[in-house]
């Protein structure tokens, strides 16, 4: 019999330490033999992804067992009018819009009020003059409304400096000896607001086969969890980025407008920027401030509304470095020129808290960088606001679940909740992978559930910082 094949390359190369393809197998391929290096930790490019930090430092949360979240701000104190038209003794305002023009203007015989002039930039100017009204406030359109007064040191009004009406305050009464008492009353002044939850869902899914595909890999959560996943990595980072989004939706929701074309069901919600935009303060370009002069307007501002003391002050890159530097110029004390005065003077104390303080006027105001305005992934990537100035207070209200007087601050989270459901934030499984039996479908299924919205009380006291 003949040998008809036989085996190959018995003999070894020729060339010392030389591999050669015939060496070894007929069908070579590179990774069979030199397997890489593989990093089982995976590459933290990125640093903390996550931006939910800001509600978790300033609000709180609380639930809610309603549709409709309605509450209550108090009005003014004392009586103040401005845009007024004289002619003589008689004075013409315009009515604040929303205000009930059945009562106003509100303005009683006997009352003594202090006017004084407005130039065309709505600055005061020229004297100050006093007299008593004489004839009590009446409507006269739906819009406006007329009072009498008399001067106390001429026959009429005409040494005021009327460059764009004036403004009137009530600062007293006085009445004749033997004289009636005062007539009507005011009531309180109050404004009333309401807001919405909406509902936020998302979910993980992965089919049966891939959950029996184990790569492993080590990874470090932004929460601090650290260890080894596989396919529940993806699921990790889904409930990330859905806890990232019940922040962001409370920062950015708006309500559904007259003219949206959004079916049924759909009502939008007011979020932090929609409440600052509509009854808080604006404020542009305070980044472009060198010098803190333009925070001499904001204190000016604060005085108008409730002069809290302590504002929070979250600041995207440009501005944090506009204030450092406006502090440097300012005061030469600690890193780049940073003031820790209010921390006294402990540069460890303010930066273990996170923040860089400095007085100005009778007012603190801590600064901190807000994540969410640096990140180029979320409202970083936009550019239109460089941050916000909240005040370090809170408001009392009646709580219904407590039965009492309760201090909350001005911002919070109401989150649906009942003693059979609570939605704050809801997680649960389906499919009939990974101890899931609620159908047939070859997957696992995690789903995530949130109904929840922003209350924003006092946003007279707020300042929304944006980029004109």
């Amino acid at each position: 019999m003949a040998l008809t094949t036989g085996i190959e390359n018995l003999q070894p190369s020729q060339t010392k330490g030389s591999l050669f393809q015939n060496n070894y197998i007929t069908d070579f391929d590179f990774t069979k033999q030199f397997l890489p290096d593989v990093y089982e930790k995976e590459a933290e490019i990125y640093g903390n992804r996550s931006i939910s930090s800001f509600l978790r430092m300033v609000s709180a949360e609380m639930p809610s067992t309603s549709d409709e979240i309605r509450w209550v701000e108090q009005g003014r104190l004392h009586t103040r009018y401005e845009d007024i038209a004289i002619a003589g003794n008689v004075f013409t305002v315009t009515l604040p819009a929303g205000v009930d023009t059945a009562s106003a203007p509100a303005i009683r015989v006997g009352q003594t009020i202090m006017v004084q002039g407005v130039t065309a930039a709505n600055a005061p100017v020229g004297p100050v003059l006093k007299g008593v009204v004489t004839v009590a406030g009446a409507n006269t359109s739906a819009s406006t409304g007329t009072f009498t007064a008399v001067c106390y040191t001429a026959a009429d009004w005409t040494g005021l400096t009327l460059g764009n009406g004036a403004t009137a305050v009530v600062y007293g009464s006085e009445f004749a000896k033997g004289s009636a008492g005062m007539t009507g009353s005011i009531d309180a002044d109050y404004s009333s607001y309401t807001n919405k939850p909406i509902i936020l869902k998302d979910n993980y899914q992965i089919n049966g086969s891939d959950t029996a595909q184990i790569g492993w890999i080590e990874v470090t959560s932004e929460n601090g969890a650290s260890g080894y996943l596989w396919y529940l990595k993806s699921e990790h980072e889904t409930r990330l980025r859905f806890e990232d989004y019940l922040e962001m939706s409370m920062v950015e929701s708006v309500k559904k407008g007259a003219g949206s074309t959004l079916g049924a069901g759909y009502t939008g919600s007011e979020g932090f920027f929609a409440a600052l935009e509509a009854r808080g303060n604006v404020f542009e370009d305070l980044s472009s401030d060198t010098d803190l002069s333009d925070f001499d307007v904001i204190l000016k501002q604060l005085d108008k509304n409730g002069s809290i003391e302590e504002n929070m002050i979250y600041a995207n890159r440009a501005l944090s470095l506009s204030i450092d530097d406006g502090l440097a110029a300012k005061n030469s004390y600690g890193a780049g020129g940073t003031s820790y005065g209010v921390f006294n003077n402990s540069e460890d104390m303010a930066l273990n808290l996170g923040f860089s303080g400095f007085r100005r006027g009778s007012y603190d105001f801590y600064k901190t960088d807000w994540k969410y305005l640096n990140d180029f992934a979320t409202r970083g990537g936009f550019g239109d606001v460089e941050g916000a100035i909240i005040p370090a207070g809170t408001s009392t209200v009646y709580d219904q679940d407590l039965g009492k007087n309760i201090k909350r601050p001005f911002l919070h989270v109401r989150y649906r909740s009942s003693e059979t459901d609570d939605r704050k934030m809801k997680t649960w499984i389906t499919g009939s992978v990974g101890g899931a039996y609620t159908s047939d479908v070859d997957e696992m299924k995690v789903n995530f559930l949130s109904e929840r919205c922003l209350i924003t009380q006092g946003a007279n006291n707020f300042f929304l910082l944006k980029k004109a």
